[in-house]
């Protein structure tokens, strides 16, 4: 296994500090599966994030669209490790959602090596991302629960957007088995596949983050999840960027601040 490192050191009890570059967590049906740690200085344990990238589902990995949140976190304090999942086209779901629970196995297991604190380990994922730790949170149990959910403009009701537009894009539908232009038994497959419809009561917190003008996954959709995360009594914030479109890139002048915010909800509900 190759492991390229950048910025680290060995402390005396062995644990690293820095970033440490392409670990495989895990290799299913031959995948190589890699993630990549950052190790804050210090003798830990620390609030922990697994990161968790878009892109349709077909498209992306652990260092794109999700790579503005790894400076926060990093000046934050926290360990974080963000992860490659099957894409469609690998292996159709739920592998993909499979690959972030065993990312979770992964980072317990290896906790007093990369200074985890267990009980403080959150998902955070962006679009297709943001679908997958919102349904591995309402997975959560046992060695894959999680302290806390964090989607940014995920789409939760992967039904009733295809309903919608009468349409699914080829990533999205080669991922659940669905047709472009879904039918009847592709609308069931999808509202299986939809998070909302996966939440009961006693889930970890959530925060939602979502542009109000987000042309891909409507706003609309984290105000939904959030009504019914509510209604059977689970913790559920919702930050708007207003004016936010699909992306987090440009938020940097639409809401400069989202991810300090974002780091303040983690430490208030991990404490």
């Amino acid at each position: 296994m190759l492991i390229l490192l950048m910025g680290w050191s060995c402390l005396a009890s062995g644990s690293q500090a820095g970033l440490i570059q392409d670990i495989e967590f895990a290799k299913p049906d031959g995948v190589s599966l890699t993630l990549d740690a950052f190790v804050p200085e210090g003798p830990g344990p620390f609030p922990t994030v697994i990161l968790v990238h878009g892109g349709g589902f077909d498209k992306g990995d652990k260092t794109t669209y999700i790579k503005p949140l790894f400076e926060p976190l990093s000046q934050a304090g926290f360990a974080w490790f963000t992860i490659n999942y099957r894409l469609a086209g690998q292996r159709p779901w739920p592998a993909c959602l499979e690959d972030v629970e065993t990312a979770i196995r992964w980072v317990k297991a290896h906790a007093a090596e990369y200074k985890v604190d267990v009980k403080r380990i959150a998902l955070v994922g962006e679009s297709a991302g943001g679908h997958l730790v919102s349904y591995a949170g309402a997975r959560s149990q046992g060695d894959t629960s999680v302290a806390a959910v964090v989607p940014f403009y995920a789409p939760h009701d992967l039904e009733i957007r295809a309903r919608a537009r009468q349409e699914v894009k080829e990533g999205a539908a080669k991922m659940f088995g669905v047709k472009t232009k879904p039918v009847g038994a592709d609308f069931v497959k999808l509202g299986k596949a939809s998070p909302v419809n996966a939440v009961k009561a006693g889930m970890p917190p959530y925060l939602l983050i979502h542009g109000d003008q987000d042309p891909t996954v409507p706003h609309d959709q984290s105000i939904a999840f959030q009504k019914k995360m509510q209604a059977l009594g689970n913790v559920c914030d919702l930050i708007t960027v207003h004016g936010g479109g699909h992306g987090m890139g440009p938020w940097s002048k639409l809401k400069p601040d989202y991810a300090k915010e974002m780091v303040a909800w983690l430490r208030k509900v991990m404490e």
